[in-house]
């Protein structure tokens, strides 16, 4: 079998999410000379090492050679195309949910669609990321967010004073110490369940990635792909 020809893997893009994804991955003409792999072979590639978390040197056959995938992944994570496809799937997810505002976000929103990931050392704080998040999430949502609610690793006056700068409030929901077990913590199920959704996708199981830009670009490729699924089946 002739090397991008598509054989049908679970974790292949289906006609219409190709249809809905192309576009954003359009850098240059698709019939451009320089061209050597057709895009969507390509970004099947991605696909398969996101869900699978195996190694890129393990590659099928069946799809265009490692590297070549590699660095195309590279350029579209560098001109944030699944960053983009991410915010435009989370706009039209949140209209055929009939939820036009946005009040309460951390990094996803109260559906648990993504809209900010910040990746840094494991040696950074949370508090430290607070700007960074509240000013990417003022960005996609256009400034709407008035409040957020985070865990106990967000306390403090930094974190508080490094979201109201952003004009967003911080209200921090506590764990109840005197509870045993599963406790569902109001608000911040959102978030787990979101970790959970990606955590489908092995290769974000654990730490790959020598890259940390590499490692967020990732997490846009996991909730694309969740939230393109969604949005397909509401239409369906």
């Amino acid at each position: 079998m002739a090397r991008g020809e598509k054989v049908g893997y679970p974790s292949d893009v289906s006609d219409e999410a190709w249809a809905f994804v192309l576009p954003y991955l359009l850098l240059s003409r698709e019939d451009s000379a320089h061209r050597e792999h057709d895009l969507r072979p390509v970004f099947n590639g991605v696909r398969y090492i996101a869900r699978t978390g195996n190694q890129w040197r393990f590659m099928p056959h069946d799809y265009p050679p490692w590297p070549a995938i590699y660095q195309q992944m590279q350029r579209w994570m560098r001109a944030e195309c699944f960053g983009r496809l991410v915010e435009d799937t989370r706009i039209l997810l949140r209209e055929f949910a009939g939820r036009k505002g946005s009040k309460v976000h951390i990094a996803v929103d109260t559906l648990g669609h993504l809209l900010a990931l910040s990746v840094t050392s494991a040696d950074q704080g949370d508090r430290t990321q607070v700007e960074a998040l509240a000013q990417d999430m003022q960005q996609v949502t256009g400034g709407t967010v008035e409040m957020a609610y985070v865990d106990q690793g967000y306390t403090g006056p930094n974190a508080a004073e490094a979201a109201q700068s952003n004009g967003i409030r911080l209200e921090v929901v506590k764990h109840p110490m005197a509870k045993r077990g599963f406790v569902l913590l109001p608000r911040r199920w959102v978030v787990e369940r979101s970790f959970a959704w990606a955590a489908r996708f092995r290769r974000l199981v654990h730490d790959y990635e020598r890259l940390d830009t590499t490692l967020k670009g990732f997490h846009y490729v996991a909730f694309a792909c969740l939230m393109i699924a969604n949005m397909l089946k509401q239409l369906a």
